[in-house]
């Protein structure tokens, strides 16, 4: 049976490597392995931004960051620009989410028939402190750690909002069904693993201490990082604030646990489609907005443009997919096309400035693996920006005002050697660099974004207004019943 309806459900800050479907050792993913195995995954999928707000701009529009100007994570998505979610709306398909956005506030006409219980930026602002770029914040302000303050087993108003959404979603789907032969598109937003790595006891007793595996890069065995990945450590510490090494290790099972609590969730969403009879006439997408560095070279959250941080799961199902693994790099940018299609609705008259393809139609191609993947970051703890260009087995970051890394993920896949350096590399290094800018010129992308940010500042008062705005940590989730 040919889908008519679709559910994207988007996680928050997972490395789509902690998967068992990906091949990670240990950790439990059933539910996303069986949703895996029953259509197609991307192994290589990135993100347009390894931050949260201008990933989630990009998604809804289909656009890169430069082209939206929607730099960090005080400048959310508005609905200004068209996104998938206002051509269905014109197609009069019912389009609504349950969860968090990450947009500007719910007011906005965003492209959501009824957003349900969601979860917008802080104050309608968000991060305006992590704006402050030039000149630069050595240090995020409040002297609180990211990770949060309580690491290990229990309870956040996170983990609270994630089962609330859970719920929502599988109530929604049982109204959906007694609406047979209405199409519909709903979108589902779960914060977890995002820190706080606070982990309900269940899935935090999965990962004992003791088997938990040493990072790659540590500092500490004398790897230096990278000087605008020094600086970004240094903004944003989280290996010195840890109370202990258990603690540490606490991090890492938390985390674990947070991916096996999201994996629950999502069965609980698709085995509510099976049991109201929809599950033969819907597609379901799973994705995240970014990964995270999980400790590797001593760095945690998003931000980077390692692999760990800047690649996204992704996995399309439906009734219409034939299962198995397609190797063409894919992003974020691509679902724009692929909900459309997959709603029934011809992107092709949208996609004039948009340069995603429709994940329904490369998993039926040969995979494309020279197709050129890119991402960039203006946002928190860099003071210049950050392009990514990957192409085939190259993968180069380019750091404005900094010196360039070239990875080989052929024969490195981890990382592990910087090649830019070398000079029998010098050719792929100008070639990968030629790539970058056909997609931008990085210097006046980067000067654009301070200009924007400075700009945005001046309009909120000033930077000692602006440093005090948004501070006080992780965007707060919204207050839901128990």
């Amino acid at each position: 049976m040919t889908s008519r309806n679709a559910v994207i459900i988007m996680s928050d800050e997972h490395d789509p490597r902690v998967m068992g479907c990906s091949g990670h050792p240990f950790v439990k993913t059933p539910n996303l392995d069986a949703l895996a195995a029953s259509g197609v995954r991307f192994p290589n999928a990135y993100t347009p931004s390894p931050i949260c707000v201008p990933a989630r701009a990009a998604f809804a529009t289909g656009m890169r960051v430069h082209q939206l100007a929607l730099w960090d994570n005080a400048m959310p998505y508005t609905g200004a620009t068209q996104g998938w979610g206002h051509l269905l709306q014109e197609q009069r398909v019912s389009v609504e989410s349950i969860g968090k956005l990450h947009y500007r506030n719910e007011e906005d006409r965003a492209g959501f028939d009824k957003e349900h219980i969601p979860m917008h930026v802080v104050g309608g602002h968000g991060m305006v402190w992590a704006s402050i770029r030039d000149p630069y914040i050595t240090q995020a302000p409040g002297g609180k750690r990211m990770l949060g303050e309580n690491i290990g087993p229990g309870e956040s108003p996170y983990t609270s909002y994630d089962r609330a959404v859970t719920r929502s979603a599988i109530e929604w789907l049982k109204g959906a069904s007694e609406r047979q032969g209405v199409p519909f598109v709903l979108y589902i937003g779960l914060v977890a693993p995002h820190f706080p790595l606070t982990c309900p006891e269940e899935f935090y007793k999965l990962y004992p201490l003791d088997q938990i595996p040493e990072v790659k890069q540590h500092p500490s065995t004398g790897y230096q990082r990278h000087p605008w990945v020094q600086a970004y450590a240094d903004f944003m510490p989280n290996e010195e604030l840890f109370k202990s090494p258990e603690e540490r290790l606490q991090a890492f099972a938390a985390y674990y646990g947070l991916v096996s609590f999201l994996d629950n969730s999502v069965g609980q969403i698709i085995q509510t489609l099976e049991e109201v009879g929809l599950a033969d006439q819907t597609s379901v997408i799973y994705t995240s907005d970014h990964g995270d560095n999980l400790g590797a070279r001593g760095v945690w959250g998003k931000s980077t443009l390692y692999q760990e941080s800047v690649c996204v799961p992704m996995i399309v199902s439906g009734p219409s997919i034939e299962p198995g693994v397609c190797e063409t790099p894919v992003d974020l940018l691509d679902l724009f096309p692929t909900i459309l299609d997959a709603a029934g609705v011809n992107p092709t008259p949208h996609m004039s400035d948009r340069p995603g393809r429709s994940l329904l139609e490369l998993a039926k191609l040969p995979a494309e693996t020279e197709r050129v993947m890119f991402s960039e970051y203006h946002a928190a703890g860099s003071n210049t920006a950050a392009f990514m260009v990957r192409k085939g087995r190259w993968k180069y970051h380019y750091y404005v005002r900094f010196e360039p890394e070239l990875f080989d993920l052929q024969n490195d896949p981890e990382e592990l050697e910087n090649l830019a350096g070398k000079t029998e590399y010098a050719t792929q290094l100008r070639e990968m660099e030629s790539v970058l800018r056909k997609i931008c010129d990085p210097e006046a992308v980067d000067s654009q974004a301070k200009h924007d940010q400075a700009e945005m500042i001046a309009r909120l008062g000033g930077i000692e207004k602006a440093a005090t705005m948004g501070s006080g940590g992780a965007t707060p989730a919204p207050a839901v019943a128990g």
